[in-house]
């Protein structure tokens, strides 16, 4: 079989989304609404824009499934714009030549690719750059994180994931109930913390400013020995920090505790192996998980922890200063519609980069052309381990 791997295409504003998912073994279930119920957990969360009112993201399965299942050929979907049929758009994203073009965009917006993007493919326009630069394209991703999903609960993997801080306001609770967080319209557990987030949002709206803040994703019933330590691009925690810090706004990835570790002593901070004589449900199980399921860049069977800093948006209500690439000359940015805090959103869309990590590494280790060959390739593999299930 070949490797797990996809590819994206489209626009913000065009026609629509479009992405092909290679390596999916056949015979695994899946359904149209099974990627709707993962596209709608992206839309949500205080804090979005008008844009998620226009869209109902569905992605259309075009082919490869038949029957409700896969059938081992490249699965491709179809999200299609909603926000297309405003005439504007049409008239603006025009693939055909159009007698009277739109007046160039030439007032970088700082923090966002508009001007680099201009000066590297040598254009005079910001609108290509950030059409395709745009948040908008993480709509595919989540759809091949619900596929990715989808085949590693085959193996009794699921994902979690949750808000830790929006602005200076941090949730702490170390008891998490999921159901609360999934109800919360900021992806909190504590309510007390999500009236403060709230308020924390509504007051940088008023500002017409943005809010970043930290997100956490956990995989749990991860499996022992996914990654190697061979090579540099086959550490685990370097694929995964790779795919977070590929989400936008998204600047910096800690897996376990990290930071926490960064100033405490070596032995303070280790996740110490059982003997024999504790062991409750498998092989050399530990007491603490500091290493967030991640040791020597492996997975160690433990659940894998890992948060994300995302940076407050670039695209604030206010105009910034800036330059006018046409002229050089001292401009002010212009606005384009967008959200005020999007944390609880990369929360989900952190979800899907990292089943879609470990469903790559997940079919390199266990294999198969079918999803029966695949979980009899992993049943035999943990049985070897003497994990009991």
């Amino acid at each position: 079989m070949n490797k797990f791997r996809f590819l994206t295409s489209g626009e913000s504003h065009g026609k629509g989304l479009i992405t092909i998912i290679e390596g999916l073994p056949a015979g695994l279930p899946i359904t149209e609404l099974q990627i709707r119920e993962q596209l709608a957990r992206r839309q949500q969360g205080y804090g979005r824009g008008k844009r998620q009112q226009i869209e109902t993201d569905f992605a259309e399965i075009m082919s490869g499934v038949r029957y409700g299942k896969s059938i081992g050929s490249p699965v491709s979907l179809l999200i299609k714009n909603a926000d297309r049929d405003n005439a504007n758009w049409n008239h603006r994203m025009s693939i055909e030549e159009v007698d009277v073009p739109e007046l160039p965009m030439t007032t970088p917006r700082p923090g966002h690719a508009d001007l680099i993007g201009t000066q590297k493919f040598n254009l005079n326009d910001i609108r290509p750059i950030l059409e395709r630069a745009s948040a908008r394209e993480t709509t595919a991703r989540v759809a091949v994180g619900a596929v990715a999903k989808l085949l590693l609960a085959e193996i009794g993997v699921t994902f979690v994931s949750r808000v830790l801080t929006i602005g200076t306001v941090t949730d702490d609770s170390s008891k998490i109930n999921w159901g609360n967080v999934e109800s919360s319209p900021v992806h909190v557990n504590s309510s007390e913390i999500e009236k403060k987030m709230i308020a924390a949002i509504d007051d940088a709206k008023d500002k017409h400013d943005t809010l970043g803040g930290i997100f956490e994703v956990r995989a749990l019933g991860s499996p022992i020995g996914l990654g190697s330590y061979s090579q540099w691009d086959t550490r685990m925690d370097g694929l995964i920090a790779q795919a977070m810090l590929s989400i936008n706004a998204v600047k910096g990835v800690e897996i376990g505790d990290a930071w926490k570790s960064a100033s405490s002593l070596g032995s303070t901070v280790q996740d110490i192996i059982l003997p024999k004589s504790q062991w409750k449900k498998r092989l050399w199980e530990r007491v603490t998980n500091f290493a967030g399921g991640i040791e020597g860049g492996m997975t160690n069977g433990q659940d894998i922890v890992v948060r994300a800093a995302i940076k407050p948006i670039s695209t604030v209500t206010q105009k910034l200063p800036t330059a006018d690439i046409s002229s050089g000359e001292a401009s002010s940015s212009f606005y384009e519609r967008s959200d005020t805090c999007v944390v609880p959103a990369a929360a989900i869309i952190g979800e899907a980069m990292l089943a879609i990590v470990m469903a790559q590494e997940a079919l390199l280790k266990f294999g198969g052309d079918h999803v029966d060959e695949f979980t009899r390739n992993f049943n035999n593999y943990t049985d070897s381990l003497g994990i009991k299930k």
